[in-house]
């Protein structure tokens, strides 16, 4: 009997690429990163359905911000409003550029203990936000004291 060993080597260099990639595309979903909410978003009225902001979110060292982009007015506002309910260093500040969400950490699903304000009334509520339909849409929820005593906001996802 004549045994041929020849294409031993080939084949266990076969099975080491085939186990090596379905290893890698195991691990593809953590290498592709979680999503998250960084990206610019679109914000629209609760009561008229129109766009009113662009927010762009961005995280650093695993905290959220959120800035005004861009505001979409109507042809009797002014283009370039001014925050004059808020107050502090944001008292009569450009509403394009200022700060509206912060604080924001990540606790599973969810951004959690931040803030946001209302650039219209100047207030400023705690926050909480969490991505939904496959991160093309943001639940921002503000309230004051308990997330039940608030109200939420879906913002959807331009890039």
């Amino acid at each position: 009997m004549n045994l041929n060993f020849s294409n031993f080597p080939t084949l266990s260099a076969r099975v080491f690429e085939c186990f090596t990639l379905a290893a890698a595309l195991t691990a593809l979903p953590v290498w592709a990163g979680e999503a998250s909410p960084a990206g610019l978003w679109k914000n629209v009225d609760d009561v008229s359905g129109k766009p009113r902001a662009l927010i762009r979110i961005t995280e650093s060292n695993g905290v959220l911000q959120g800035k005004i982009e861009k505001v979409f007015r109507g042809p009797t506002e002014d283009p370039n409003p001014k925050c004059d309910k808020c107050e502090g260093a944001n008292k009569n500040a450009p509403v394009i550029g200022l700060v509206i969400l912060s604080g924001l950490t990540k606790d599973g699903e969810e951004y959690v203990d931040g803030q946001i304000l209302d650039p219209d009334n100047g207030k400023v509520y705690r926050s909480r936000v969490h991505l939904i339909d496959d991160g093309k849409k943001l639940s921002v929820r503000g309230y004051i004291g308990v997330p039940m005593l608030g109200r939420s906001q879906t913002w959807l996802r331009q890039e």
